[in-house]
């Protein structure tokens, strides 16, 4: 009975034990986890304003600490993916966030203001890590440490790069109506690209000699980090510069009308353009004009060439033709300028067996001659 009960408490005690192992393990698993899915909700909310910039060579996504402590007071319901960690303080959530490294405080690289600016830029593009890892929100930037999980559509995505590859590198075996649409289609977008930059252009220039301000459209179109929705900003940003002094708006006002008036001067005429007009199309012709039936039939039609005139120099009973083709002795084709020079070589070498035979003939006549005197 006593060993019984042993057993049983024993028992008891294993499974206990194993729970209590069991267990534990999982809700530290779930506690870390918290702050992950938090820090990846935070990071896809459309509401926390971020930017893109270059950290030790890496481009990383940050945002500034004062957007992130407005951001999670007026949205506090994303609070509750903490559980029990959901009564923290904003400054606390982002103090674990750091020590989890989840994120990474940084600090503008350029501390001065540039010549010409009133202030530091809002968002720079260049950052280093700040040797205090705490959360501030006083001109402080935080990145992101981790991976963004990509969406379904970019993954399918990436699989249609090396399909598209391979689809540039069979655009010349394409239908002529399929080269002519794609032809046409890149040369629509590389104009609106070309027309956008140029009004782009022209809009600044007259902003800044007649108004004194910088205003650049599509302030972003040209720039390294940003993203998709920043690539395609029409409005112009805020002017953070000095305005400029009259003499410089006279100076390159002056410059941009001797400008104008010089290429009108050396404009092309219309023979020149109807030349180069004549030279463009030829190159397009070739490109579209080019199938793999055209150049085998090229190739049959030159093969045939040489087997016709080899053919005939075997039936003239080997008589030396200036005009022959030299054949290799592999039977392979060659070119045309290889056969103009085995053309040159015949001829050249059937040249020196003439004059060696006149030159026999002089020694024969100059030697008949001397016996005659004797």
């Amino acid at each position: 009975m006593k060993k019984g009960s042993g057993g049983a408490v024993a028992d008891k005690k294993k499974a206990r034990h194993a729970s209590t192992s069991d267990t534990p393990p999982r809700k530290q698993a779930a506690k870390r986890d918290v702050f992950q899915l938090f820090a990846e909700k935070v990071r896809d909310h459309k509401d926390l304003e971020s930017r893109w910039a270059v950290l030790q060579e890496t481009r990383v996504e940050y945002f500034r600490g004062k957007d992130f402590l407005s951001f999670l007071r007026n949205h506090p319901e994303l609070k509750n993916i903490l559980e029990s960690d959901r009564n923290l303080e904003v400054e606390d959530i982002a103090n674990v966030l750091l020590r989890k490294n989840l994120l990474v405080r940084c600090d503008r690289v350029v501390k001065t203001v540039r010549p010409g600016k009133k202030k530091l830029s809002t968002w720079p593009a260049h950052l280093e890590i700040f040797p205090d890892q705490v959360f501030s929100d006083n001109d402080a930037f935080f990145a992101w440490t981790f991976v963004r999980r990509h969406p379904l559509w970019q993954t399918l995505l990436s699989f249609s790069w090396p399909v598209l590859t391979l689809a540039i590198c069979l655009f010349p075996v394409y239908p002529h109506r399929c080269k002519l649409l794609i032809l046409y289609s890149c040369a629509s977008v590389l104009l609106l690209i070309l027309c956008l930059l140029l009004l782009r252009a022209l809009a600044f220039g007259a902003g800044w000699i007649l108004l004194g301000k910088r205003i650049w459209f599509f302030p972003n179109i040209l720039a390294e980090e940003a993203t998709l929705k920043e690539l395609f900003q029409f409005w112009p940003q805020k002017d953070e510069g000095e305005p400029p002094k009259w003499t410089a708006r006279l100076f390159f006002a002056v410059v941009s009308v001797l400008v104008i008036l010089l290429l009108k001067h050396h404009a092309p005429d219309e023979a020149a353009r109807a030349r180069y007009q004549k030279r463009v199309y030829n190159i397009i012709d070739d490109v579209l004009e080019w199938s793999p039936r055209l150049a085998l039939s090229g190739m049959m039609e030159k093969q045939s060439v040489i087997n016709a005139t080899e053919a005939n120099n075997f039936t003239e009973g080997g008589k030396s033709n200036p005009e022959e083709v030299v054949i290799p002795e592999d039977g392979q084709n060659i070119s045309e300028d290889e056969a103009e020079e085995g053309i040159g070589v015949v001829e050249s070498t059937d040249q020196h067996e003439f004059e060696e035979e006149i030159e026999n003939v002089d020694d024969t006549d100059h030697q008949h001659q001397r016996n005659n005197d004797l």
